[in-house]
């Protein structure tokens, strides 16, 4: 399978689990991976054989910015929900970082990473 990778987003919201994050708010890093066959695009280089990239990141801009959340995981739940709903690719892997973590001591980042695919269709 082959993949696009958007690597660095970098955003300010307003996500986290103490009420300070969330009212301060902080940077936000976010790389993706997108994953479907690239063949007939790269074949017709015709990028309406493909996924175009800033709609990619205007969609991941709308997630982490219009909305709050506890947690990462759920960040980045719903930004796989948003690429597999608005594009045609068969899985995306969604790495969300924190940097700025209200943790004690010296760290570069926290994060997670999630990949998701869609469901297979039924059998009739």
């Amino acid at each position: 399978m082959d993949k696009i990778f958007i690597e660095g987003m970098a955003f300010f919201a307003r996500h986290g689990v103490l009420a300070a994050e969330r009212e301060v708010g902080q940077r936000f890093l976010v790389d993706l991976a997108l994953y479907l066959d690239l063949s007939a695009a790269g074949a017709a280089d015709d990028l309406t054989r493909t996924v175009d990239y800033l709609e990619v990141y205007r969609q991941v801009e709308k997630v982490v910015c219009s909305q709050s959340f506890h947690l990462l995981e759920a960040l980045a739940e719903a930004i796989a929900a948003a690429v597999l709903g608005a594009f045609s690719v068969s899985r995306v892997d969604v790495r969300v970082r924190k940097p700025g973590a209200p943790l004690p001591g010296h760290f570069e980042a926290v994060g997670v990473e999630i990949s998701r695919g869609r469901e297979p269709c039924p059998e009739q």
